[in-house]
């Protein structure tokens, strides 16, 4: 990981168009190339990222100082550099990554169980589908035998939506698995994080944990 705490303003050019005014600000850039911009008032939000598959080139002669972020869609994060006031990387390995609680590990059993509640016809491939960024939470095929790629939460929150998105940029560039729908599904999900999934493609799935635990002809509500 690269932290880098620099004056710099920041221009966003894609779907829609955004500027942030010089100010000093910390950029992460992280070894699966994501690049994220963050203030010092707004939590772990960053004010603009870019996910990857992404590029950065840093610019030279006239344009040094200068880095633009490229995506595989064509949008661009250009960063203007005006003084770099620290600039370090450190190697963090390999995270082990998140241990569920115990709802959340007892949600995915349950519903790997119960693969069916999500729709006629779904069949499960695995729990804990391993990728190079962390294990899908469950990996099931639909009725007409596409890949779905299920994230589990207890609260849905914008978070975990950009966490299965990461999963499905990673798994659709697998041939023997693309074309893969995401579903999102968690016991409560915020607002914000339905709007960012239906953005996204991404279905919700509203879990009634009771009802899993206890009903075997229960049926998850899709949005």
């Amino acid at each position: 990981m690269r932290l880098v705490i620099a004056r710099c303003s920041v221009d966003y050019a894609g779907r829609l168009t955004a500027h942030l005014p010089s100010a000093p600000r910390l950029i992460l850039v992280k070894a699966d190339g994501s690049v994220s911009i963050h203030a010092d008032d707004r939590a772990y939000k960053p004010l603009n990222w870019m996910s990857p598959p992404c590029t950065l080139k840093e610019g030279e002669g006239d344009s040094a100082g200068v880095w633009t972020v490229v995506n595989k869609a064509g949008e661009k994060l250009i960063i203007t550099m005006e003084e770099i006031l620290h600039d370090s990387s450190h190697e963090l390995g390999v995270d082990p990554g998140l241990i569920k609680d115990g709802v959340e590990a007892h949600l995915q059993e349950l519903l790997a169980d119960r693969i069916e509640t999500l729709g006629a016809g779904y069949t499960l491939i695995r729990r804990e589908y391993p990728t190079a960024i962390g294990p899908v939470d469950i990996l099931c095929r639909d009725a007409d035998g596409g890949t779905v790629a299920v994230e589990i939460k207890r609260r849905g929150e914008i978070d975990g939506v950009e966490q299965l998105t990461r999963y499905l940029e990673l798994l659709n560039r697998d041939p023997h698995l693309a074309p893969v729908k995401g579903v999102f599904a968690a016991q409560e999900i915020k607002p914000q994080a339905r709007v960012l999934a239906t953005d996204r493609g991404i279905h919700c799935a509203v879990l009634d944990y009771d009802a899993l635990r206890g009903i075997e002809d229960d049926k998850l509500r899709l949005f």
